[in-house]
């Protein structure tokens, strides 16, 4: 796999694009546009449209406060997550859904934007399993309207998640 690519074949792009390329990984920046402003919701289903890939292979990251501290999920964006299973994974009583502007705080991305590479304070991570089975996957490169595709063991290897079943409902 090559290095970034994309409308914008600006190498370095983002910290999440640097982090790859600090750690040899291999990766394509994908840039696109969405027509209308789709809620939070539908922003990944959205973004896999517009770079017309399966959205199975679209995941999005999310912040939680668990009892003991701050953890970063990583699902498809056409799941939900179960704030049940990923306490249980990081052994923590309970796990809520970060506030938003903690979110963007800890990891110096934008709220829709959130990558699960180049944050600015490294967050005990964990994948849904599913990401195990693709071949390549595309996240959040740093801001709205732009991806990396990058092939999911380097992804899992990348942010040192833990492979989590049910982590995505």
């Amino acid at each position: 796999m090559g290095g970034a690519k994309g409308k914008s074949g600006a190498r370095g792009a983002t910290r999440a694009a640097r982090a790859l390329e600090k750690l040899g990984v291999g990766f394509t920046l994908l840039e696109y546009e969405i027509a209308a402003a789709p809620d939070e919701e539908t922003l990944g289903e959205a973004a896999a449209a517009a770079l017309g890939v399966p959205p199975e292979t679209v995941f999005k990251t999310l912040i939680a406060d668990g009892a003991d501290g701050l953890l970063c999920a990583i699902l498809p964006v056409t799941g939900s997550l179960s704030l049940k299973t990923l306490a249980a994974a990081a052994g923590t009583k309970r796990a809520a859904m970060a506030d938003p502007a903690v979110a963007e705080r800890v990891t110096g991305y934008v709220t829709g934007g959130i990558s699960p590479l180049g944050q600015l304070r490294a967050l005990p991570t964990f994948i849904d399993a599913s990401a195990a089975d693709l071949a390549l996957i595309h996240v959040s490169a740093g801001k709205r309207g732009l991806q990396l595709r990058l092939e999911s063991g380097d992804l899992i290897r990348a942010t040192g998640a833990m492979v989590v079943d049910g982590l995505s409902v």
